[in-house]
């Protein structure tokens, strides 16, 4: 297993060992005494799992309130995804960045996405499978959002924006200036 630091603040790319021959392959997606051994210490209690059957989806950028705020840990069984994170935790080094990743049925890699980020996907090839790991139950008084579109992200999204699928929610998020921030950064 390799734990991959990024340029956000504790935000994780991990990558399990992978054994492929002329049948396929195997991997560990997730042991806790691995991810213990690499300094990460979450309780995941909820698995999440989602289908997108056309290119285009739009999944986002969401997470949860305080209180019931989740860590993820995502990945993509089948397709490809472009997986993005923005730092919403006021007074974090890295607030209001953003970064994209792919991960792929191919690459294997996971995203790990700590509390206080927003998170989103747009899938890349038709019947994309996600699958996250949480450490907090779906609360739906907890539910939470800003714009994928938020111009002050400057996200660069893999296609046009006349392109993607989203739901009506998704479409009725407030921009990072408009939203009354409660996450707030806590130096470890």
């Amino acid at each position: 297993m390799k734990v991959l630091n990024t340029k956000l603040q504790d935000v994780k790319i991990i990558e399990m060992d992978v054994f492929g021959d002329h049948r396929g392959f195997f991997t560990e997606s997730y042991t806790k005494e691995k991810f213990l051994e690499n300094g990460i210490a979450i309780d995941f209690i909820q698995d999440n799992h989602s289908l997108s059957v056309e290119p285009g989806v739009l999944r986002g950028m969401h997470f949860q309130m305080p209180e019931k705020a989740q860590t993820k840990l995502v990945r993509a069984t089948t397709g490809v995804i472009y997986d993005v994170i923005v730092d919403i935790r006021v007074g974090s080094p890295t607030y209001g960045q953003s970064e994209g990743y792919i991960l792929s049925e191919f690459n294997h890699r996971q995203l790990l996405v700590p509390k206080g980020f927003a998170h989103a996907f747009v899938t890349l090839t038709p019947n994309c499978n996600v699958q996250y790991k949480v450490d907090e139950y779906y609360s739906k008084e907890h539910d939470g959002g800003i714009a994928f579109d938020d111009p002050a992200l400057n996200i660069q999204w893999p296609m046009p924006m006349d392109k993607l699928v989203l739901s009506e929610k998704d479409t009725k998020h407030p921009t990072l200036a408009e939203f009354d921030n409660p996450f707030v950064w806590e130096e470890k």
